[in-house]
């Protein structure tokens, strides 16, 4: 491959100064510590099941590292995407979106998983539309934001407008149903439209809003209100609706400080089901103790706040659409991993969310690799921006010069 076109496939490597570098290493790091730790936590809490299901203790481990894999070279070819494709495209990615939701609700194409219709079958894995949707969603709104910033910070309807493809998303997760999505989706839009600048008032009658519709969702379902009577008290019925919270947090008081050692969960032997899924924290907490759980909880903060550095660099520069979309991104790993850690601990109602970069599952580490590679190339282009702004009058120095002489 000659050098200009590897030059123009991989932008995010090259064309920088020597000493320094064309991305953000810590964010890369920390991304990259929490994906080895759950490819272990997987290893150690899938073996017994997969042995049980599939006739191999190996099952879980070898798909999950071909996700691994996948996601790595999805993040390297997502970089290579400039962010005004992204900005171009906002709003065809928004109804390819809405689309996909509701292709998985038609039989036939979508795939029903205990009492839950959310997959696409692929063949090798079955992918969640909704991680996807998620993303498109964000960049819409960045795409809105940039194009009515000023009626969004003075006016109602510049708030208002984004409820309606908000609400046509929502209305197709419920169908799913999945209200763990529904709630971290509905969140990061509302972070983002409050970080554009929109005024408090309008953000506390929105926020009011949304609490109340999130709230009318919980209850208007049976499911959901046994779930709520769990959550308050998972300890009156251990063995049936309680199970999974009271086995969780069985294995929570097990790993007291410093864990029962790796490998060592004794929860993960069929007592707690989704041990190498929703509740991998578990697992973790379990082998790792209070230190290593904590450790965990460090990473997914300084992941967060990376993210948001990156966002408020690119407002600084006037690039409004970029720091907005990084806003999103960091809304959207918070939310799932406040929601999923809450889960484990019981200090939240059972959802189906799974970690971010943890847990098993193609779909959701594949959206977390596109989110973060995007995060990525918007450091690059920051980066890349600054260096040509400090080249520009060093050229115009030069050529001063030349003409004086």
């Amino acid at each position: 491959m000659s050098s200009v076109s590897l030059k123009s496939a991989w932008p995010a490597f090259l064309d920088m100064p020597a000493g320094r570098l064309s991305f953000d290493p810590f964010l890369l790091l920390s991304v990259l510590a929490l994906m080895l730790t759950g490819f272990v936590m997987i290893a150690s809490a899938s073996m017994d099941v997969a042995a049980r299901d599939f006739g191999s203790p190996y099952f879980f481990i070898i798909r999950h590292g071909i996700f691994v894999v996948m996601a790595m070279m999805t993040l390297a070819i997502v970089s290579a995407i400039p962010m005004r494709l992204w900005q171009q495209y906002s709003v065809p990615l928004l109804v390819i979106g809405g689309v996909s939701l509701l292709l998985v609700l038609v039989p036939g194409i979508g795939r029903e998983v205990n009492g839950a219709r959310r997959w696409i079958s692929l063949g090798f894995f079955n992918l969640q539309v909704s991680e996807l949707a998620k993303i498109f969603m964000v960049i819409y709104i960045a795409g809105y934001l940039v194009r009515r910033l000023s009626e969004v910070r003075s006016t109602w309807s510049g708030v208002m407008k984004p409820v309606l493809p908000l609400s046509v998303y929502v209305g197709l997760l419920i169908s799913q149903p999945d209200f763990g999505v529904t709630v971290v989706l509905m969140c990061t839009v509302m972070g983002m439209v409050f970080l554009s600048g929109m005024r408090l008032f309008q953000f506390i009658i929105v926020l009011l809003i949304g609490v109340l519709m999130a709230g009318l969702l919980a209850v208007t379902q049976p499911y959901r209100v046994q779930r709520l009577k769990t959550f308050l008290d998972p300890w009156a019925d251990p063995f049936g609706a309680g199970y999974q919270l009271s086995q969780a947090q069985i294995a929570f008081g097990r790993g007291e400080w410093f864990g029962t050692g790796l490998g060592n969960s004794v929860q993960k032997l069929f007592y707690l089901p989704e041990a190498h899924t929703d509740f991998i924290y578990s697992i973790l907490a379990e082998e790792l103790g209070l230190v290593g759980a904590l450790i965990v909880i460090l990473l997914y903060c300084f992941l967060v706040y990376r993210i948001f550095v990156t966002g408020r660099r690119a407002e600084k520069q006037q690039q409004f659409f970029m720091g907005y979309v990084c806003y999103g991104f960091a809304f959207i790993f918070a939310g799932q991993a406040l929601i999923n850690i809450g889960v484990n601990v019981g200090a939240l109602p059972t959802k189906g969310l799974t970690l971010p970069l943890l847990s098993y599952g193609g779909s959701s580490l594949l959206a977390s690799a596109i989110m973060i590679a995007i995060v990525l190339r918007i450091d690059y282009e920051l980066k890349r921006a600054t260096v040509e702004g400090q080249r520009g009058p060093r050229r115009t120095r030069k050529s001063a010069g030349r003409v004086e002489a």
